[in-house]
């Protein structure tokens, strides 16, 4: 079972850094430099810190057999990449 207190603790610091990538990259955008280390820098971030989230989010805590706990089967479960 998750602690509800734990999830809302990393929740909240991942998505400080969700927010602070985001703008980062819009930003970028703004100024106008789409192209370049500093923007493929900036979009790592942000598929980094998106993933962190994702992650967080889909973890589910599960028995052996996905029958017996609700799960779909493996190729209904969403991609995490």
């Amino acid at each position: 079972m998750v602690n509800l207190d734990d999830f809302r603790f990393t929740s909240h610091h991942l998505l400080l850094e969700l927010d602070a990538a985001t703008n980062h990259l819009m930003m970028l955008v703004v100024a106008k430099e789409v192209s370049g280390s500093t923007w493929n820098d900036a979009v790592l971030r942000h598929k980094a810190a998106y993933g962190a989230w994702a992650m967080l989010v889909y973890v589910v805590e599960t028995d052996s057999e996905p029958g017996l706990d609700g799960r779909p089967s493996d190729s209904l479960i969403p991609p995490t990449d």
